[in-house]
């Protein structure tokens, strides 16, 4: 037996085990797991049994996936509008400068922590603080069944605008020279049709994988080879397909490959040294800084028209830093920008503002409905076509989620009251889909508080039913309206006896199981179009 094998396997073992029991645990707390592999780096951090070679490698690959789905996600008409774009460069400007400030400032009392610490330390700390986090702000979100909710969009194209910023200033900071034959890369752009002809061509399963990999990786050796940051060519090639059908499934398809290589960037960014008192009391002063930071973009929300509502649970989902500032501190550390310290220093704020950021997520509707009019006072009295109040005219029935279904019950029902039954969808595509067959549907967000208030108030609404595909979700909608004192009949769907059972407890009429009455109700279609057996 190769006795140095198995002495190689054990050490994986035991920094990948302890990665999972932490990540684990950090899960139980509401927190993304990449805080327990911080933790994870900086315990194994004085112990010589992780291969650092094998964790850069690890790192530098997660780094180009997560450009690559960053790019798949970039659709350029939506990143356009003043309240993302407009938003994230004034919010990214003053907080260079303000922070910058603060913290160049405070250096001139003579902390001994902030001892040396000049004008362009302070503005390259101050940069890395102005970037939410992507990984944090999308695992929540999709948990939550809120990506297509207007506030979960906003969010994501102000995200998406500061990985822009990111890229640009990793490919402006490695200060390369492109070659004459960077040129050549104008090519991609006629060659974007045999690329989407190959998307379709794979189908799905292992060869879409298999196809996303070649794409992120041949990108980045393609700008590599004329001088061009790799990065910026995992991104690009991701914005070059992004419009297609196919890249949603895509950008699912990747993000584990993208979480587990990852790991490899947050366990090295522990291994780089073990944290002091210095540096984990600096980090839980300048944590608070991303409260700070959440303010400025609730103010500048609200100042680009967008409802209180959808400015604060934007504001919430962004108040924390990011992956991307410890790449920022890392490009920072090995171009000698700034002290190795300041790397630490930087995860350690980033694992608190996650504390920070899950406290508020989680209870991120309570917060806006208990003291709803006071938030109100901050709106300006101008709505945008796509953040109004929902109107439903005279519906009596409503069925909120139209998927798959919610579009059969929509149907069904409306076989029996017609023009009374309205379908509630997040979802534009989904919406627009559902008016080009003449249904009835509106977009809007069923979490929305103010609107169940102006159900109560105006409306006779007689039946709510819930198709929507996340049980957290549709256990939030449920406590809204009674919340709201809603005196009609609430039903819902379920997948499991447990979720049933919550929702019955929460007001719930009827509960429906998709997985056992669908059986059911498979076998008694069939049985009414077949002959019953033993029958003639």
């Amino acid at each position: 037996m190769d006795f140095a094998w198995v002495a190689l396997a054990l050490n994986d073992l035991l920094w990948i085990g302890t990665a999972f029991l932490f990540g684990l645990l950090a899960k139980q707390f509401g927190l993304p797991p990449l805080v327990g592999y911080l933790v994870t780096g900086f315990l194994l951090g004085s112990q010589n049994i992780v291969d650092k070679n094998l964790l850069t490698k690890m790192a530098d690959l997660g780094i180009t996936l997560l450009l690559f789905t960053i790019g798949l996600k970039i659709h350029i008409r939506s990143l356009l509008q003043p309240q993302i774009w407009g938003v994230t460069f004034i919010h990214t400007m003053v907080v260079i400068v303000a922070i910058g400030l603060l913290l160049f400032g405070v250096s001139l009392l003579g902390l001994s922590q902030l001892a040396g610490f000049s004008l362009q330390n302070a503005a390259l700390l101050a940069f890395a603080m102005s970037f939410s986090s992507t990984v944090f702000v999308v695992k929540t979100m999709e948990q939550r069944g809120e990506m297509d909710a207007m506030h979960g969009r906003i969010a994501i194209g102000v995200l998406i605008v500061q990985d822009i910023f990111a890229v640009v200033f990793l490919a402006i900071a490695t200060a390369k020279i492109p070659s004459i034959w960077a040129v050549l890369l104008l090519l991609l752009i006629p060659l974007r049709f045999v690329l989407l002809k190959l998307l379709e061509l794979v189908g799905r399963g292992e060869l879409l994988i298999l196809y996303g990999l070649l794409l992120a990786i041949g990108g980045a050796e393609m700008f590599e080879l004329v001088g061009i940051k790799g990065d910026l060519g995992a991104l690009i090639l991701g914005v070059l397909i992004a419009p297609h059908f196919k890249s949603e499934e895509l950008v699912k398809n990747m993000l584990a490959f993208k979480d587990l290589f990852l790991l490899g960037f947050f366990l090295s960014i522990g291994l780089s040294g073990l944290p002091d008192m210095g540096m984990l009391s600096l980090a839980v002063v300048l944590t608070p800084l991303a409260l700070l930071k959440g303010a400025l973009f609730f103010k500048l929300f609200v100042k680009f028209n967008l409802r209180a509502r959808t400015a604060l649970l934007s504001t919430i989902n962004l108040s924390n830093f990011s992956e991307f500032g410890l790449i920022v501190m890392a490009i920072g550390v090995s171009n000698q920008w700034i002290d190795q310290q300041w790397l630490i220093i930087m995860a350690l704020m980033i694992s608190f503002s996650f504390v920070v950021s899950a406290v508020l997520n989680k209870n991120a509707y309570s917060i806006y409905r208990n003291n709803r009019e006071a938030w109100k006072k901050f709106q300006s009295d101008k709505r945008l076509p796509n953040d109004q109040i929902l109107n439903i005219d005279d519906a009596k029935v409503a069925v909120i989620g139209m998927g798959t279904v919610g579009t059969g019950a929509y149907n069904r029902l409306y076989q029996a009251y017609g023009n009374q039954v309205v379908g509630i969808e997040i979802n534009t595509q989904t919406v627009k889909e559902h008016h080009s067959e003449n249904r009835n549907v509106i977009l809007g967000d069923p979490s929305d508080a103010d609107f169940w208030d102006r159900i109560n108030q105006t409306h006779q609404l007689e039946l709510v039913m819930l198709t929507l595909p996340k049980f957290s979700t549709t256990l939030a909608v449920v406590e809204l309206l009674v919340q709201s004192n809603f005196k009609g009949k609430i039903a819902a769907t379920a997948k499991f006896d447990d979720e049933m059972e919550r929702l019955k407890a929460a007001g719930v009429d009827t509960v429906f199981n998709m997985h056992t009455e669908a059986g059911a109700g498979f076998a008694s279609h069939v049985l009414d179009n077949q002959t019953v057996i033993g029958k003639t």
